[in-house]
Parts: C-alpha cells; structure tokens; sequence
C-alpha cells in the first residue's frame, strides 16, 4: 500500500486530495502507469509531456526511482507566481 498525494491543479482535476493504493511494489514510472489507466482524465492528467514533480518519502524524486511499499508519493504540478 502507498498513499498519494495530489497538490495544486492535479487535486482539482483529478477531484481527489489524497488516497491510498493497493502497491506491488515497483518505480515511479510503474506507479504513474498505474494511474494512467484508471481512463482518459488520468492519462491526460498524469501525461508524459505534462511537467509534474514526484516526491517519495518527502524526498524530490530524479529519474525513475523505486517506490517501497508504505511509501508517501507526492505529485506536484509545476508552482507559478510573481
């Protein structure tokens, strides 16, 4: 089990804060992959080309990281301001 957190724009689209995921276990790219199939709002949502960060455990994700079982995954869609 992992629990996910939705920040920003992506809580707003995807009409959820947080929840918890039944996890076999692998990396981020396997999670994002997991999610994306739910349908047509989480593929557009969570696309490739979409600029979004990934933080596992409260650390910044880089790449393609593993994401353990128990793990806190936060998705950051990008921040603006003035």
């Amino acid at each position: 089990m992992v629990k996910i957190l939705y920040f920003g724009v992506l809580r707003d689209r995807l009409g959820r804060d947080s929840e918890q995921l039944d996890w076999v276990g692998g990396t981020t790219a396997d999670l994002l992959q997991q999610l994306r199939s739910r349908g047509a709002e989480w593929e557009a949502a969570l696309a490739p080309e979409q600029v979004f960060r990934l933080v596992v455990n409260q650390q910044m994700a880089y790449g393609d990281v593993v994401v353990p079982d128990g793990a806190e995954v936060g998705i950051l869609p990008p921040v603006t301001g003035g």
